[in-house]
């Protein structure tokens, strides 16, 4: 399935929603785990801001792929960011989207200045 590297560097991108594990079966509640490695996954939403345009992305990561604090508004940077476009059929209907993948979403609150004490 083709993959395209989505170009992050002249983006604003902040956490819209924490990371949350990835429901691969509602009906199940099972979690979706990376076919290669067997890592959870979870995904994280994100503002993605560019071109005086914003758009909130639901980004998939594994797990292993976060660092720093996660909270809603903190600035990201976003590794290895790919979207996929799908296709699928269910009950007669056909659907369609673009689904982004990251291998990392790093805090980019400097944990260091925050922590100081004044």
């Amino acid at each position: 399935m083709r993959q395209i590297p989505v170009e992050t560097s002249g983006a604003t991108v902040m956490v819209a929603k924490a990371p949350q594990p990835k429901v691969r079966d509602r009906r199940t509640g099972e979690i979706a785990t990376d076919m290669e490695t067997g890592v959870k996954l979870m995904t994280v939403d994100v503002m993605f801001a560019a071109n005086d345009e914003v758009e909130i992305l639901s980004i998939t990561v594994p797990e292993t792929g976060f660092s720093g604090e996660l909270a809603m508004g903190t600035p990201v940077a976003l590794t290895g960011l790919v979207a996929r476009p799908w296709e699928n059929e269910f009950n007669g209907q056909k659907r369609h989207g673009i689904a982004f993948r990251a291998v990392a979403v790093t805090s980019l609150v400097d944990v260091d200045s925050s922590s100081q004490v004044a």
